[in-house]
C-alpha cells in the first residue's frame, strides 16, 4: 500500500473517485443534518483515504458516526457526479502513515509538504481517514437525501 495508488486497481468501488483531485465529503451532524465539505482523496481499489485534522468539524462528526457520502468535486466542493455511500474510520499508527504517503504521492507538494508543515505550525494532530465500502445499508437519517 505504500506509494503511488495502483492504477489497476482503480476499477473497485471507489472508482467513481479515484482520478478526482478534490472529492465532496459529507457527514452528519448528530440530528441527522448533512454537512459537505471538499476534501483531496486517494483511491486504491476497495479503499480511498483523506486527512484532515484533529479539531475540525468533520472530524468532531466521524467521531460519533461513521456514515458518509462521497462524490467527485470542484475544489469548491461543488459535485461532478453522483454520490457514493461510504464509512469513514480513523487510522493510527502505520496504517495512518501509509495513507499519507499514498496522499503526499498523489499531492507532493500540499500533502506531502505544505499541510504536514501547517497543521504543526498550529498545533494540530493531522488524522488519516479510511473510506470504505458500507458494512450495511445505511438507514435514512432525518434531513439526508433521498437514497441513492
Amino acid at each position: 500500500m505504500a506509494g503511488k495508488p495502483d492504477p489497476e486497481k482503480a476499477l473497485g468501488y471507489f472508482a467513481p473517485v479515484s482520478e478526482a483531485k478534490y472529492i465532496q465529503l459529507t457527514t452528519f451532524r448528530r440530528d441527522g443534518m448533512a454537512v459537505s465539505t471538499p476534501v483531496h482523496v486517494v483511491a486504491d481499489g476497495d479503499t480511498a483515504f483523506f486527512r484532515t485534522w484533529d479539531v475540525s468539524g468533520k472530524a468532531k462528526r466521524l467521531r460519533h458516526t461513521a456514515a458518509v457520502e462521497i462524490a467527485p468535486a470542484t475544489i469548491r466542493g461543488r459535485p461532478l457526479g453522483s454520490a457514493i455511500r461510504a464509512e469513514a474510520h480513523l487510522l493510527e499508527g502505520e496504517a495512518s502513515e501509509q495513507a499519507a504517503s499514498l496522499l503526499a504521492a498523489k499531492h507532493p507538494f500540499l500533502h506531502g509538504r505544505l499541510i504536514p508543515w501547517y497543521h504543526r505550525r498550529r498545533g494540530w494532530t493531522t488524522q488519516q481517514y479510511l473510506l470504505q465500502r458500507p458494512a450495511t445499508a445505511v438507514a435514512r437519517q432525518p434531513g439526508s437525501p433521498e437514497p441513492l
